[in-house]
């Protein structure tokens, strides 16, 4: 489910249901780790964060409701999912203004960039569905019908496969990209609504938001290997880019599990703010910025101590973060 609570109470109701059934200045250019970028539901911008003074520079206004946000991997644009306009909003990062609004499924939730930023992937959690843009044309070139209430996305590193999480089908959707169908499920814990993959793409990490637990999923052989409890409500999910630790957002327990990938164990826990639970990795792997939805926050995390830092200000009800992924790495979410 979407990162807050907002969305998080709809798609728990969908998943219940279920059950029963069965003038912004021209910015520097777009570095890695120098910005990060917040998408704030309530207020319909998104915050821009400078990560060397810990402070918002700039706020763009996008779409109603956005939700969700991924950087291309050259920086130059940024892709903003608004959940109640059923809408990706396109930036650029250099004018920090909207080019582009494409128009998508119902309730657009998560969105991921290919690797060779060639296609947008943007998960319709309303819809059952994911659409797929040509960031080239900016239009939309395939609709790929998945599992139920689908969230949380990841590309391989050599972008042929794509996966999506189900929430309401409690599976994980395989998607060969090349041909835009999809090629199997893999069963995973109760409301799955984020994943990410290890850097080397052998495993994926899926945060379950209704059993709080995180399913290790076997790439190769599709398969859940192991199931890690960690806080209440598990939602964003991170990994660092030496792929040591994953971090997870539990929104419930106000605070991120630490998830050594070597013991398969949390090792750390870490208090934020209220309600986290969107979350990403620096590219240098130093930091984990953190939203806060419930705060109206953005928590800083130390990964060398696993200690908060700061804790930044940004805009209302802040749920999808954005790092630009370094070279070679997997991007946000």
């Amino acid at each position: 489910m979407t990162r807050n609570r907002d969305i998080a109470g709809r798609t728990a109701a969908v998943l219940c249901a279920a059950a029963a059934l069965t003038g912004l200045t021209a910015a520097p250019s777009e570095r890695p780790g120098r910005f990060v970028h917040v998408a704030n539901l309530h207020s319909d911008t998104v915050s821009v964060v400078d990560t060397r003074s810990n402070t918002v520079v700039d706020s763009v206004p996008v779409g109603d409701g956005p939700d969700s946000a991924a950087l291309a991997p050259d920086g130059s644009r940024l892709y903003v999912t608004n959940s109640a306009a059923d809408s990706v909003s396109v930036v650029d990062t250099r004018t920090r203004t909207v080019v582009e609004t494409v128009g998508v499924g119902h309730e657009p939730s998560r969105v991921t960039v290919s690797p060779d930023n060639r296609n947008v992937y943007v998960a319709n959690v309303g819809a059952g569905t994911v659409s797929v843009i040509s960031t080239r044309t900016l239009a939309v070139t395939d609709t790929i019908a998945v599992g139920e209430a689908p969230l949380g996305m990841a590309v391989t590193p050599d972008g042929r496969t794509l996966y999506v999480a189900d929430a309401g089908s409690d599976s994980v959707s395989v998607i060969r990209t090349d041909s835009a169908t999809v090629t199997g499920a893999v069963p995973v814990g109760g409301g799955p609504t984020a994943l990410v993959l290890t850097p080397d793409g052998r495993h994926l990490y899926v945060s379950n938001l209704i059993s709080d637990d995180v399913s290790v999923v076997d790439t190769r052989a599709r398969t859940e290997t192991d199931r890690i409890p960690v806080g209440d409500q598990p939602a964003g999910i991170a990994v660092l880019p030496d792929g040591s630790r994953v971090y997870v957002a539990d929104l419930g327990s106000d605070d991120v599990s630490v998830i050594s990938t070597r013991s398969r164990t949390v090792t750390d826990t870490v208090a934020v703010g209220d309600g986290p639970n969107g979350l990403a990795v620096a590219p240098d792997g130093r930091t984990v910025h953190v939203s806060n939805f419930d705060s109206d926050t953005l928590s800083v995390i130390d990964t060398g101590t696993s200690r908060t830092t700061a804790t930044i200000r940004v805009g209302d009800g802040p749920t999808g973060v954005a790092h630009r992924a370094p070279p070679g790495g997997t991007s946000p979410r």
